[in-house]
């Protein structure tokens, strides 16, 4: 039994930021009935290649994107903009503790299918709603994308290096990173409301957006400005606020260091050789190499280029350094941490013997994740669903 077996989720939503919720719901052990349009599905559905190969090592219909997102669920087919489908759903929420949806504000209202009809069909239903800008406010009834909010939402602002410097300009995160959070931070607000439901006994709205979500993690971003009326700026992979917390080059390539204290500072000096610098009054404390971080930096980078990569995370890592190497996604999935927490996981899917997915990273003592059921093809449910829930 998982930690959420007792409760059954209504999966509305598309793409990322909805998915990623129910997905987490469904690997703690809820029931999640993803709804999807007949005939083509999650629109996640065609975005590939790469898609999944099955065990002849011919491509499947099953994309990379769709299968990141989708673990645990199953997959009914309804037509939301039909009555027919319309009145499905109404029903399907009597059967159901949670809804997530993702449509524009005021769609699911056209649809019949609004918070406040549904709450009146199942007064304990926990309806969470995801849009760009929220259900309130000028922005509400626009719509927002990951790539859209990450600029509006200040983040592309301090992602990146500086103009003064090569390839300076705002960057994006490398992966939809908003979305994602918007996924987190829906679970969060889920389960809060299910936990207060307890009490109550009543459901209630779970309205996020991206935009808000963002501006929630600029976290000491945000606080620089808010509390010490500080713009943030762009420092490539530097940090605002700890020096020296970033990237170095050494001989052969770029390495990380993220000194937190002034102690690690001392112990870094030491294995540079260099241990006048943690004497010297402009960096005696993270607060003096802040401020003369541009006077610091050259002098550790000309050390940094005296070894090799590997030398320097030995003798780093010796030394009670904090300190790691930039690696790349094959790197990260080929390693022995990632490999002895069980993030690569195998799942059977009925395309594919042993289909391979990134594991959740929540490891519970007595209700472990499971990985009960694969990303479902489209439809795979609709009958046995429908006929368990609705007896059609």
């Amino acid at each position: 039994m998982g930690a959420l077996s007792n409760l059954r989720v209504l999966d509305l939503s598309r793409i990322l930021a909805g998915p990623w919720a129910s997905q987490i719901l469904a690997d703690l052990g809820a029931e999640v009935i993803k709804i999807e349009r007949p005939g083509s599905g999650d629109d996640t559905r065609s975005w590939g290649p790469p898609y999944m190969k099955d065990s002849s090592g011919n491509e499947t219909a099953e994309s990379a994107y769709f299968l990141c997102t989708n673990r645990g669920k199953q997959s009914v087919c309804i037509d939301m903009k039909s009555a027919e489908g319309q009145a499905t759903l109404r029903e399907l929420v009597r059967h159901c503790d949670v809804l997530i949806e993702n449509f524009k504000v005021g769609d699911m209202a056209r649809y019949g299918l609004d918070y406040e009809t549904l709450a009146a069909l199942n007064p304990r239903l926990v309806y969470c709603s995801i849009t760009g800008f929220g259900q309130t406010g000028p922005l509400s009834k626009r719509p927002g994308y990951d790539f859209l909010v990450q600029a509006m939402g200040g983040l592309m602002s301090v992602t990146g290096a500086p103009d003064s410097e090569p390839g300076g300009g705002p960057q994006k995160v490398g992966v939809a990173l908003t979305d994602i959070m918007t996924g987190l931070y829906s679970t969060i607000g889920i389960l809060a409301a299910l936990a207060e439901r307890e009490h109550s006994g009543m459901g209630q709205r779970v309205d996020l957006a991206l935009l808000d979500v963002t501006a929630a993690a600029l976290a000491n971003q945000a606080s620089n400005y808010l509390v010490g009326g500080l713009n943030p700026e762009r420092l490539g992979n530097a940090h605002p606020n700890i020096v020296p917390y970033q990237s170095f080059v050494a001989r052969d390539g770029h390495l990380i260091v993220a000194v937190g204290n002034d102690e690690q500072f001392r112990r870094f000096t030491l294995a540079l050789q260099r241990p006048e610098l943690a004497e010297d009054a402009r960096f005696v404390s993270n607060s003096e190499r802040v401020r003369h971080r541009e006077q610091l930096i050259p002098l550790l980078q000309a050390a940094m280029l005296e070894r090799d990569k590997a030398e320097w995370l030995e003798i780093l890592e010796q030394a009670q350094v904090p300190a790691g190497p930039i690696n790349t996604v094959a790197e990260l999935f080929e390693s022995p941490q990632i490999l002895s927490r069980q993030m690569r996981v195998n799942v059977a899917h009925p395309d594919n013997a042993e289909l391979e997915l990134v594991g959740n990273p929540i490891k519970l003592s007595r209700t472990p994740v499971k990985y009960q059921r694969p990303p479902p093809t489209l439809g795979q449910h609709s009958e046995s669903v429908l006929e368990a829930l609705l007896k059609k």
